[in-house]
């Protein structure tokens, strides 16, 4: 709850462990990813007397530094000696597995996942239930983060169906989809296959994200008037996995993708 507040006041706190070889690993609950205080860790003036005019200064150069986005999967750290004009830089991004228990807040598609759909011109989505509303207006989340992204230029979804009178009314509700997405320069095209089991988004950036109950990661609210019905972030969780992997193959570096 301390770091999630709207001032800096706890900005400073790292929770850690040390491991056998005496490493210490700082760690983060994912409600904090949000929060301004742990993503620019600089102590404004809280009605306290900061003796240190140098260290008042430095801080004022960090809090005007751009903040890159956090590595997904990797700790914060409130300490850093990096110089303020590397700030900008994207961070080197790797492969890595998370298990998101039942009742987990503070999950988007964006914190999860949005660091390695960054460039991508082409995605690809598998996911066998892009069927039923709630499952269809994930995949417009989806669609929302990767046009605030502002790269991807074609969209492909495949998935499944029951019956013919429900692959009707899925093509009626991406085509109303596909009119929006065209207003943003985004292609969607959409396949059906009823032998699709595995749940991936694949971009062209030469990543594969593997998500165990695929975009259906979210409880439905109890009330629609509650925290949580509007806000993903702050609405429980399923219980699943993701992994993030590099293509086989393919090698990743400097926004490009080669073989």
């Amino acid at each position: 709850m301390n770091k999630r507040k709207p001032d800096d006041e706890f900005a400073r706190i790292n929770l850690s462990y040390h491991r056998a070889d005496g490493s210490e690993v700082v760690v983060f609950c994912p409600e904090s990813k949000a929060a301004v205080a742990t993503q620019q860790p600089f102590r404004r003036k809280l009605g306290l007397d900061i003796a240190d005019a140098a260290l008042e200064e430095k801080e004022t150069l960090v809090a005007a530094a751009p903040v890159a986005p956090p590595v997904v999967g990797q700790p914060l750290s409130a300490e850093s000696d990096v110089p303020a004009t590397e700030t900008a830089a994207l961070p080197e991004l790797a492969e890595f597995h998370l298990t998101i228990r039942y009742n987990d807040t503070g999950h988007t598609y964006e914190s999860l996942f949005g660091a390695y759909l960054v460039g991508a011109k082409h995605v690809v989505v598998e996911d066998p239930y892009i069927r039923l509303p709630h499952q269809i207006q994930n995949f417009v989340r989806l669609c929302e983060l990767l046009v605030r992204q502002g790269t991807v230029r074609q969209l492909q979804l495949i998935t499944g169906y029951e019956d013919g009178d429900q692959k009707r009314e899925i093509m009626e509700k991406l085509s109303e989809l596909s009119e929006s997405l065209r207003d943003a320069d985004i292609a969607l095209t959409l396949d059906f296959d009823p032998r699709l089991h595995d749940r991936t988004i694949t971009p062209d950036s030469g990543w594969v994200i593997k998500i165990g109950r695929g975009l259906d990661i979210y409880q439905k609210p109890q009330g629609w008037f509650e925290l949580g019905a509007n806000d993903v972030s702050l609405r429980r969780c399923l219980e699943t996995s993701i992994d993030i992997y590099r293509q086989p193959g393919r090698a990743i570096g400097s926004g490009t993708v080669g073989t």
